[in-house]
């Protein structure tokens, strides 16, 4: 195996915003020899970034730019190339370890012997709710919150129902848009409240952001008739329906 010449720093670029990203994933990527960037990560950090090496790797709704054991081997590739980078940033939207995928790079680094240092960031669990006036939590009206993916794996969407639609926490549903109506019949069917409120905000802290507030019953058909895209991020629970109140815009 060929001696590890860099390192790979992967650094939450937060939800949305390129200024929500933190101090020091923003020195990071300013500093770094090479960038390996995601679909979500605002392009002006992208364009500000010095480095001469930038490979993009997003993944978009049906349309991978690669496939995720080829994201691993690009990462370390660059640090083991004689010729290549030392300081290598992996930048991805939100949190590297929330529904990042951060965790199979940092041990596939590991396995090799290549240093790895991970740089938080702000999730979309909690900023995307934050931006429309929704806390995630709130003492009168929920004890926690989940954070859960809506994401189909091999054709299923196999999740504790019965759990979820009973504990009386925050729902926050990533990568949910495509399985939405299931989410909520799923929900309901195993015991949650039709009428509970529910948000839905798209492409949080940016300027294209838009968010509905609807029923559990209803909001797949609302979502629908008010054309919602992915990126969005739903939530679930009373703490939703703080949106009408509390809503004030991002910023």
């Amino acid at each position: 195996m060929r001696d590890v010449l860099g390192i790979v720093y992967l650094v939450g670029a937060g939800p949305g915003a390129a200024d929500l990203i933190t101090v020091r994933g923003y020195r990071l990527v300013m500093g770094c020899d090479a960038l390996v960037y995601d679909h979500l990560v605002d392009a002006s950090l992208v364009e500000e970034c010095p480095a001469k090496t930038k490979i993009y790797v997003g993944k978009e709704p049906g349309k991978h730019a690669m496939l995720q054991s080829q994201i691993n081997e690009v990462l370390i590739d660059l640090a083991t190339r004689p010729d290549g980078p030392s300081r290598i940033v992996r930048l991805k939207g939100g949190d590297p370890y929330v529904f990042g995928r951060g965790g199979e790079e940092a041990t596939a680094c590991a396995e090799r012997g290549i240093p790895c240092s991970v740089v938080p960031g702000v999730t979309a669990g909690v900023a995307a709710p934050a931006a429309v006036g929704v806390p995630v939590t709130h003492r009168e009206l929920t004890r926690g919150v989940t954070f859960v993916s809506g994401h189909y794996r091999a054709g299923a969407l196999d999740l504790p129902w019965k759990e979820l639609a009973s504990s009386g926490l925050t729902l926050v549903f990533f990568m949910g848009m495509a399985s939405l109506r299931r989410i909520a019949e799923e929900l309901i069917s195993h015991g949650q409240d039709p009428l509970t409120p529910v948000v839905v905000i798209q492409e949080a802290t940016t300027q294209r952001q838009r968010h509905v507030v609807a029923d559990l019953a209803s909001v797949a058909r609302v979502v629908r008739e008010c054309g919602m895209r992915a990126p969005s991020v739903l939530v679930v629970g009373e703490v939703a329906g703080l949106a009408l109140r509390l809503g004030c815009g991002f910023g």
